[in-house]
């Protein structure tokens, strides 16, 4: 036998050649799972999952993640462009589709990190919108409720204003716009004056109490010309 016959007669004596290299002159042999001590390839471990998770009654873990991120996402960038109570934001998720219990894990979370805050929204809310605006607690308490604010959340933001600040609010609204109803019928100005502060949302009560006293710095009587402003209407009607 020549010489290269006894390597190869050698080299088939050691079996076939690993998988993944080959010795040369022998073709590598395929190795086989069952041959490799390894499971049949239609077989499945004990602990998976089904291969379809949607036959086992949940939706497949890749979606619930991409539904939870894209929650995310919209409470950001809500976040983002002004600050938002968590009503608006659970409703902007049911609008967009996202199911009930992905927006409320979502939204327990940035509760959580403070991120939505119910509390100090109603408290940022009443500072800024009774000292820009001039709004009464009252009409504080109507947004706040409109946007979804726990009530006991708004109590205790509009309980924080101090009732003499409103008067003193109402009394800064009602000379900024005095001077433009000069020359008017008493009537006429009046009507103007209360009625302002009525959308401000005041009670009539301080609305004609705030314009009586700044008719009578101008001299002016409304109750000699017959309009009495010591008895408002029912403040239920008025409002």
């Amino acid at each position: 036998m020549s010489r290269r016959g006894e390597c190869a007669g050698a080299a088939a004596d050691r079996g076939p050649a690993p998988a993944g290299w080959s010795v040369p002159g022998i073709p590598a042999e395929p190795v086989s799972a069952a041959s490799a001590g390894a499971a049949p390839a239609d077989a499945a471990p004990a602990d998976a999952a089904p291969a379809d998770a949607a036959l086992a009654g949940a939706a497949p873990a890749g979606q619930a993640a991409d539904r939870e991120a894209a929650a995310r996402q919209i409470c950001l960038r809500m976040l983002t462009a002004a600050p938002r109570t968590r009503a608006q934001l659970a409703e902007a998720l049911r609008r967009r589709g996202i199911p009930e219990e992905t927006a409320e894990a979502v939204l327990r979370r940035f509760g959580e990190v403070k991120l939505i805050d119910d509390a100090a929204f109603a408290a940022a809310w009443v500072e800024s919108r009774h000292h820009g605006r001039g709004l009464s607690g009252r009409a504080l308490a109507s947004e706040l409720r409109r946007r979804g604010v726990p009530v006991e959340d708004i109590k205790a933001a509009v309980g924080g204003l101090d009732p003499e600040r409103e008067i003193a609010t109402a009394r800064g609204l009602v000379a900024q716009r005095l001077a433009s109803t000069r020359g008017q019928p008493l009537d006429a100005r009046v009507r103007r004056l209360t009625g302002l502060l009525a959308r401000k949302g005041y009670a009539p009560g301080i609305a004609y109490r705030v314009v009586r006293e700044a008719l009578r710095q101008e001299g002016l009587d409304p109750a000699a010309a017959g309009i009495d402003l010591d008895d408002p209407p029912d403040a239920e009607a008025a409002g």
